[in-house]
């Protein structure tokens, strides 16, 4: 079947975001950001990459300091090497008594998130340094999840507000940071392949302005300065609209053929998230100095087929 690009006009002001990020002393290139904003609202599970002290964890902060209401829409957790499980994130019944339910921080926000009359306000699971032990161990409930979208079993009885099972909320964001050094785990096909994975780069250009006038960071300035765009947010999120045109094929298929060759070729969940990743990029960008359609297309198979 042809996806066709809707034509509704996007409310999120994309342009007003990169402001506010810069001004609270953030130096970060504005296309860098809007593929970030992108990639969460083609899917709602990206990966930022790269050198340690790049800024990883401060963008993944910023985007729900500026759209969330209060710090109750967004935690940061960070990974433990020790992680086997899943219990540091969705929890565990207490052997010793019961009917009682131990509820880690991750679980909550969840919850939080699938409160009736807090469908329409976004809420951000930001796992800090994702890849200190295997993703697997700890993720793999989220990562079926993800994709299914049926619903994580907890436990057997309920009691302490805390159900037997819980479905993944459409208004509910992950966002991992990770660094790539021997302290680290390398991911599997099967994680890269569910995530839109942005690699950052700091260019000599950004280290120049850094140094020329380094200055402290005050994120307090950009709290809910767009709060009233959580609703708009979630809803683009939700949108399965793609944009299917002639050159993305044309493209996507020569570059099929070659990964095919050395048996590295993508699925349909690659080539869909593709295509939605270029519809939200045409339908959102409204900054002066908007992505070219090459700059798009490259952005995506940076994020989607590269990693």
């Amino acid at each position: 079947k042809t996806l066709e690009a809707s034509q509704v006009v996007s409310s999120l002001d994309i342009d007003r975001i990169i402001a506010s990020i810069k001004k609270s002393g953030l130096i970060f290139d504005p296309d860098f950001v809007k593929r970030y904003i992108c990639a969460l609202l083609t899917k709602p599970f990206v990966i930022l990459s790269g050198l340690t002290g790049s800024g990883k964890t401060q963008l993944a902060m910023a985007l729900p300091k500026i759209l969330c209401e209060d710090e109750s829409q967004y935690k940061v957790i960070p990974v433990g090497a020790d992680w086997t499980n899943r219990e540091n994130l969705l929890g565990y019944p207490n052997a010793i008594i019961s009917g009682k339910y131990e509820v880690p921080v991750a679980l909550k926000l969840i919850l939080e998130a699938s409160k009736p009359g807090n469908e329409n306000k976004p809420y951000f699971l930001i796992l800090d340094e994702m890849n200190m032990s295997y993703v697997e161990r700890y993720f793999a409930d989220f990562l079926s999840a993800m994709e299914s979208h049926e619903s994580i079993p907890l436990w057997d009885e309920k009691g302490q507000d805390v159900p037997t099972s819980i479905t993944l909320p459409n208004n509910l964001f992950v966002v991992g940071t990770i660094n790539v050094d021997e302290t680290t785990y390398m991911f599997s096909p099967k994680v890269l392949d569910r995530a839109n994975v942005i690699e950052f780069k700091i260019s000599i250009d950004e280290m120049t302005e850094f140094l020329g006038g380094i200055r402290k960071i005050n994120c307090t300035s950009i709290y809910n300065k767009a709060a009233e765009m959580g609703a708009d947010f979630v809803k683009l999120a939700n949108s399965k609209d793609c944009d299917n045109v002639e050159a993305t094929t044309d493209t996507l298929k020569a570059f099929f053929t070659e990964l095919k060759s050395v048996n590295a070729e993508f699925g349909y969940r690659s080539a869909i998230e593709i295509f939605r990743f270029i519809n939200q990029a045409h339908k959102n960008d409204d900054t002066a100095a908007k992505m070219t359609e090459a700059e798009i297309l490259d952005a995506a198979i940076l994020q989607k087929l590269l990693p």
